[in-house]
């Protein structure tokens, strides 16, 4: 059987982790590791110095653990050398479902964010930058590092963690600060790192045959040392979630509009899209992390129901006005006044013009 080509093939998310020293990066990552949620997750370590504790804490995820020791990866010159680590960890034999970089605390995840934008390597997708912040020390890393307010200029989720150490009061402080630095990204509280993985990637159902035969990880290390933190809480209280279902098709001039102003705080919004007239033959499937977004259509199988189904993830969004708005999108709604109805094959010309919104975000083969 030949391989699924680059353009059908899964592309695996690949999440930048990012923070000043001593915010809680590995303790966020190893947290991720327990709880995976099924998925099998490759690290990335960018550890600064010769000394690689950081790789050293994760690497119970033997083979599927790349560490770049002796300085950072986002000093390379291009995004070529990045490739190389991802071509080990995107082999089908890997069977990875989510790759996560953790930046050292000296990174600059800017140039990070760049390098995945321009990989070559058709099997990733970007999967958004998580900026993890010292709430109990956000003054003093401000004083001593102010490109931290660049950083959360640009971070898809900013992760407040050591709420545990602060009153309320400063947390709502600090998260008046974030938001003075023009940052549209969700915002959520966490303590040790504890955040809900569902917020990062999806849980996988495996056959019970993969599981008997998959390599031993991290997560199975722990557990069996006893070495869980416990009972991680109400974690789906820091964010919010909403389910859509449209049996409709949806107007892909709505649903840009929706998807370009879509609010602050808005994380991810994943899941297929019914164009209806748009495109007959194929669904889309909408990947959209922070301000980053992707199309990919797939053809329809026989007797698959057409319907729109999307869920979106964010913090302090409303859930309602977003239901609103989304069902606004449909085909069937009420248009706008300006619209102007056509008859016949004029209408599925200007169906197909509509397309052109959307088309711009699908991918190329070549890239």
């Amino acid at each position: 059987m030949n391989p699924p080509s680059p353009s059908r093939r899964h592309r695996i998310p690949v999440i930048v982790l990012a923070g000043f020293l001593g915010s809680g990066k590995t303790t966020l990552l190893n947290h991720i590791l327990r709880h995976r949620a099924g998925n099998r997750i490759g690290v990335i370590v960018n550890d600064f110095g010769s000394i690689e504790i950081d790789a050293m804490t994760v690497s119970g995820q033997v083979g599927s653990t790349v560490s770049l020791g002796n300085g950072c990866l986002c000093c390379a010159v291009d995004a070529g050398e990045l490739d190389t680590f991802l071509e080990t960890l995107t082999r089908p034999a890997a069977r990875l479902d989510v790759i996560v970089i953790e930046a050292s605390g000296l990174a600059e995840p800017q140039e990070l964010v760049r390098m995945l934008l321009a990989s070559e390597n058709p099997h990733i997708v970007y999967g958004g930058l998580v900026e993890v912040v010292d709430a109990a020390e956000f003054g003093a890393t401000r004083e001593r590092h102010p490109e931290i307010e660049r950083h959360l200029g640009i971070a898809d989720l900013v992760v407040l963690n050591k709420t545990d150490r602060v009153a309320p009061e400063e947390q709502d402080r600090v998260r008046a600060a974030v938001r003075a630095t023009g940052s549209r990204a969700a915002v959520i509280c966490a303590a040790y790192g504890r955040i809900d993985p569902e917020l990062l990637f999806d849980p996988v159902l495996r056959p019970d045959g993969d599981e008997r035969t998959r390599q031993l990880t991290f997560e199975d290390l722990l557990l069996e040392d006893g070495g869980t933190e416990g009972h991680p809480g109400h974690l789906h209280t820091a964010y919010e979630s909403l389910a859509f279902t449209a049996d409709a098709p949806m107007n892909p001039r709505r649903l840009m509009a929706f998807l370009d102003s879509r609010p602050e705080g808005l994380y991810r919004i994943k899941g297929f899209v019914d164009f209806g007239s748009g495109d007959r033959a194929n669904r889309y499937a909408v990947h959209a992390v922070g301000r980053f977004l992707r199309f990919a259509p797939r053809p329809w199988t026989r007797d698959e129901p057409r319907l729109t189904q999307l869920v979106l993830i964010g913090s302090g969004v409303d859930r309602d006005t977003l239901h609103k708005e989304l069902s606004g999108c449909r085909e069937s709604a009420v248009p706008a006044a300006h619209t102007v109805r056509r008859p016949g094959m004029e209408q599925d010309a200007a169906h197909e013009r509509s397309m052109w919104g959307v088309l711009r975000y699908v991918q190329q083969p070549d890239g």
